[in-house]
């Protein structure tokens, strides 16, 4: 048991963590999909990688209705936890597609429902066959396929999509602290898409904009005038950048450890999305 352990969970994880969006939920599901391993009778083990995706997938369908409650009541915008990146992957774990881990995707996924989502994850994260996606999930090839289709359509998937190295990304990142810092505001408002979009996640727990601010004149005002002020009266000590699901991401800390995780997604050279995460239940995995 403990060599399967081993060899699966990072797999496993990774694969709860992209249908929950919850760095805690995804540990609990693999955890108790093992501690429920115990009782299966070693005959269904055949195919233990299968066997325990599935067992991951049904507990985190489980999660998901849970999940979908507590965000009716959630308090402003939500947003996935995001994930420090560590160097514990295995070549199980090594299968998974870098750009499905990254945290832009994870906030899109939000649109599919949960059997969309599902099929998404395996076929263009894991890379199963439609069969065994089928087999798994219990429902036909065809059914299957129609499901990825759908789910490709609302994420608005497209090939001409520009792809950013990570060397790139933390340039971009690198220059957007650089211009904040400076208060250079024509720099800012020049590395912005005309239609950005900027999100903060607080939870109700910490000051955060309860809707999303748009257009890059609004998002730059809101960078310059709230961000601003909001980071000499809460004690900003330093930003710096690290690595956060898997791309530069920007670390924000106070005295008291840390405040604020920004995430960027770069598309064509300029930034689309701004993701604020401030609720510190959610940066509880983020590092020290």
């Amino acid at each position: 048991m403990q060599e399967m352990y081993e060899k699966y969970k990072r797999l496993l994880f990774k694969l709860a963590y992209q249908l929950t969006g919850s760095v805690s939920d995804a540990e609990d599901a693999v955890q108790d999909v093992f501690l429920k391993l115990y009782d299966v009778p070693p005959e269904k083990l055949g195919e233990p990688k299968a066997y325990l995706c599935k067992m991951v997938t049904n507990r985190c369908r489980d999660l998901q209705k849970t999940a979908r409650k507590k965000r009716e009541q959630y308090f402003g915008e939500w947003l996935p936890e995001p994930l420090f990146n560590t160097d514990d992957d295995s070549m199980e774990s090594s299968v998974v597609r870098d750009d499905l881990l990254s945290y832009g995707m994870l906030v899109l996924l939000e649109k599919l429902t949960p059997s969309e989502r599902v099929v998404f994850v395996l076929r263009e994260a894991l890379s199963f066959e439609y069969h065994e996606i089928a087999k798994l999930i219990e429902k036909s090839e065809v059914n299957c396929r129609k499901l990825l289709s759908r789910a490709s359509a609302k994420l608005g998937i497209s090939s001409d999509e520009e792809v950013h190295s990570d060397e790139a990304t933390q340039e971009m990142v690198h220059d957007f602290i650089v211009a904040l810092k400076h208060g250079n505001l024509d720099q800012i408002v020049s590395m912005l898409d005309q239609n950005v979009v900027l999100v903060s996640d607080g939870g109700g727990k910490v000051s955060a904009v309860v809707d999303p601010i748009e257009t890059r004149n609004n998002v730059a005002e809101f960078l310059f005038g709230p961000v601003r002020q909001a980071s000499m009266v809460e004690g900003i000590s330093q930003i710096e950048i690290s690595q956060i699901n898997g791309q530069p991401a920007l670390i924000l800390r106070s005295n008291e450890g840390i405040h604020t995780v920004g995430m960027l997604h770069i598309e064509n050279n300029l930034i689309r999305n701004i993701y604020l995460i401030r609720n510190p239940d959610k940066l509880k995995h983020v590092g020290v």
